[in-house]
């Protein structure tokens, strides 16, 4: 009777966090379905009286959010693949090789860490500029690379540290190269790790703000978090508009978390656990 009575407020309690975590979310949508009266003359936690779907349809076709949409898609999904995959060449030659330099290279690597992304941004600016890249995807591209590799390794580092030797000492036996040990059965075999890489370098390659801000100036290059400053105007702002962009802005990380959402509870357990 104790234990069911137990259950019963811990699941109350799990419910109603749940909730407050859900209910942000829930009030976005009703905000992005509401005219600019509704947002300044009823309650904030008011349902809207006549919903304006159309706010969807204008952001998409009128405010350019198609394209800053594909932008930020290919932007993200660029930089992901490209950080993901150089932090498993690098923590793979950490970890499976011996060289006089393994732990200087590693050290390099952690203390980019402790870099503050503002300190950066004046001297990658007149970088770019002396290698004609302002205004170039590409450095947006090579930025959210360098800046998400020394995370990514530390995450793919205790991971590696598990994986059993001994697949790797068989694969050599049977006469596989170096690249193919890597490729054929190392990666496969590091697939929820690197999923768990792949969602925390997308939220932070999606919401990213200050560089795409700072390094681009031309609007076919701009993505959904600078896109949105299109709908404040000095005059008028339209609040539901810009609901909906946010909202539009979102769903790629809810579906990608819904997806992958298994993978990333299991790559964090198991590169936790040592052995």
């Amino acid at each position: 009777m104790l234990s069911k009575i137990g259950f019963v407020v811990l699941y109350t309690i799990l419910g109603i966090i749940a909730f407050f975590q859900i209910y942000p979310l829930i009030w976005l949508v009703f905000f992005s379905l509401k005219t600019n009266s509704e947002v300044f003359n009823d309650s904030p936690f008011s349902l809207p009286s006549n919903p304006q779907w159309g706010n969807y349809i204008t952001v998409w076709t009128e405010g350019n959010i198609s394209l800053y949409f594909f932008n930020s898609v290919w932007i993200t999904a660029t930089a992901v693949i490209l950080t993901v995959l150089s932090a498993s060449l690098v923590t793979f030659a950490i970890t499976r090789m011996k060289w006089k330099l393994n732990k200087l290279v590693l050290g390099l690597f952690m203390v980019g860490i402790m870099i503050p992304v503002h300190s950066t941004l004046i001297p990658l600016f007149d970088f770019f500029l002396r290698v004609n890249l302002i205004d170039n995807p590409i450095a947006i591209v090579l930025t959210y690379t360098a800046f998400n590799l020394p995370l990514t390794i530390m995450i793919l580092l205790g991971f590696y540290y598990t994986l059993p030797r001994e697949i790797e000492e068989a694969a050599v036996i049977d006469g596989c190269s170096v690249h193919r040990i890597f490729f054929q059965v190392t990666l496969p075999m590091t697939m929820p790790v690197i999923a768990t890489t792949a969602i925390i370098n997308m939220i932070y390659n999606w919401n990213e703000f200050i560089f795409i801000n700072t390094f681009i100036s031309s609007d076919k290059y701009k993505t959904l978090t600078v896109g949105i400053q299109n709908f404040v105007g000095q005059y008028m702002t339209e609040w539901g508009a810009i609901g909906a962009t946010l909202v539009i802005s979102i769903l790629p990380i809810l579906i990608a978390f819904f997806f992958l959402s298994n993978k990333i509870v299991e790559g964090i357990s198991s590169g936790a656990v040592k052995g």
